[in-house]
């Protein structure tokens, strides 16, 4: 890193000051610099050295963001990122992955295992800031509408029901257990119908991120998530040269 990365970043946005981050790397150094910028743009910020101590952590304090090193001491990352995402009162915690590997396996292994943003070592403290401001963001707006009472609504396309308050996906009555980036992604083109997203569009919407990122991350999603969905698979429709979008139903 560079000396203008280790400048406090901006102070964040009034509603960052009551969000909790857990940081689980094993290098002192940067939990020590990472941590103080964090808190400089109005963070609280609990940090860890090992994967285990960050899950245990994270079941007591049920941070919005947590900060995962990929290559822990004791558990892998990617470990530690699918017992996030297999319990319940921890599953709409945003999750970036931190890792000094920068293969595109890697990456998309990441998102594969529910990871919300993913950042390569050596990175700039103000763009990570940045980014868990953003998923800070989201979080709370999930845990918000998740904290409504009798709320129905839902979204349908045939025998297709998506509840986005209980996060849960239905096919002709029955549950499906998708992963994190397949019920982002169906959730997204039930919101909109009709409307063709490009690959870029959902790369921000879904995965977080912008600039270049190989399509063929998104097509592996869209077929898998066809396969995921069995006969309505065909609710995901390619319009080439373009994108996807959800396909329209004629009466």
């Amino acid at each position: 890193m560079n000396q203008a990365d280790i400048m406090p970043a901006p102070p964040a946005a009034t509603e960052a000051t009551t969000t909790r981050v857990l940081l689980v790397d094993d290098e002192p150094d940067l939990r020590q610099l990472v941590t103080f910028n964090l808190r400089e743009a109005g963070f609280e910020v609990d940090a860890v050295g090992s994967g285990q101590a960050g899950l245990a952590l994270a079941g007591k304090i049920k941070p919005a963001v947590i900060i995962l090193d990929l290559m822990l001491p004791d558990v892998p990352g990617t470990e530690i990122c699918r017992a996030l995402r297999a319990d319940p009162a921890l599953s709409d915690c945003a999750v970036l992955m931190l890792t000094a590997r920068a293969d595109e396996y890697d990456r998309v292994l990441g998102f594969e295992v529910g990871a919300d943003d993913y950042v390569i070592k050596p990175f700039s403290v103000r763009e990570l800031v940045m980014r868990v401001r953003a998923l800070a963001r989201r979080t709370a707006e999930r845990r918000e509408a998740r904290a409504i009472t009798g709320s129905d609504r839902k979204l349908r396309w045939k025998g297709l029901e998506l509840d986005p308050v209980r996060h849960r996906v239905f096919l002709d009555g029955t549950e499906l257990q998708l992963r994190p980036l397949e019920f982002k992604l169906i959730q997204l083109l039930l919101e909109h119908p009709g409307r063709v997203f490009t690959r870029a569009q959902l790369l921000e919407e879904v995965w977080g991120i912008s600039g270049e990122a190989a399509s063929r991350t998104v097509d592996t999603h869209v077929r898998r998530l066809r396969e995921r969905l069995g006969t309505y698979g065909e609710a995901v429709e390619t319009v080439h040269g373009f994108g996807y979008r959800l396909k329209e139903l004629t009466t």
